[in-house]
């Protein structure tokens, strides 16, 4: 394991990252859907990597109950409890990938091996109702295909629950909102791969992890 942790933190010294820095990023708290696919925008836009190798990563499970460790919302050693959080994925042509994850306190983008260990941990250690599940979606399907009118962060009285971004709403020509399709963990729905944390991590975790 040390020998693995010593490959991910040179493969991240040497890693040019594909967004500007943290502070720089389109960010809204509680709107992690927007602030990824913005993500992906910034990529195609600016061309330093191929959007083919980014993915948008939606974690959730049935229950949309997910622990999830290392996160701005809970300084200290615990989790936060999500219903669904979203990353972005680049599967770097060097052989590391990394996350982009604006609500961690984990660097920014961090190597994938170190993310997993450190905000995802193990299923073994966890009850298997709050098991997190993981849907990956191309970036160039992303971009195209996600709308989110953000009705779902309105109480029964209309009010926000959080102040929503400046800019408009996503949509497409097809939908205003189908936001559920990307949190939904049914194969069955949807855009993308789903895999459970240890699918998630044979598929695209360094070859030695």
């Amino acid at each position: 394991m040390e020998e693995d942790v010593a490959a991910a933190t040179a493969a991240a010294a040497r890693y040019q990252p594909a967004s500007p820095p943290r502070d720089a990023c389109v960010y809204n708290s509680c709107y992690c859907e927007e602030n990824i696919w913005k993500l992906c925008e910034y990529i195609k836009n600016h061309d330093q990597y191929p959007l083919e190798e980014c993915y948008a990563v939606f974690i959730s499970n049935e229950r949309k109950m997910i622990p999830i460790w290392k996160q701005q919302a809970r300084p200290g050693d615990g989790p936060v409890i999500w219903d669904y959080h979203v990353v972005l994925l680049h599967v770097s042509s060097g052989g590391q990938s990394f996350i982009y994850d604006l609500d961690t306190v984990l660097p920014f983008p961090c190597a994938f091996d170190a993310y997993v260990e450190d905000a995802f941990k193990s299923d073994e250690d966890i009850h298997p109702q709050f098991r997190r599940k993981f849907r990956v979606i191309r970036a160039d399907s992303y971009l195209k295909n996600f709308a989110s009118d953000r009705s779902h962060m309105k109480d029964s009285s209309g009010n926000w629950r959080e102040p929503p971004p400046s800019y408009p709403c996503i949509e497409t020509g097809d939908s205003k909102m189908n936001l559920n399709d990307f949190i939904s963990m049914d194969p069955e729905v949807g855009w993308g791969a789903v895999y459970s944390l240890s699918e998630f991590v044979h598929r695209f975790g360094s070859q030695n992890y």
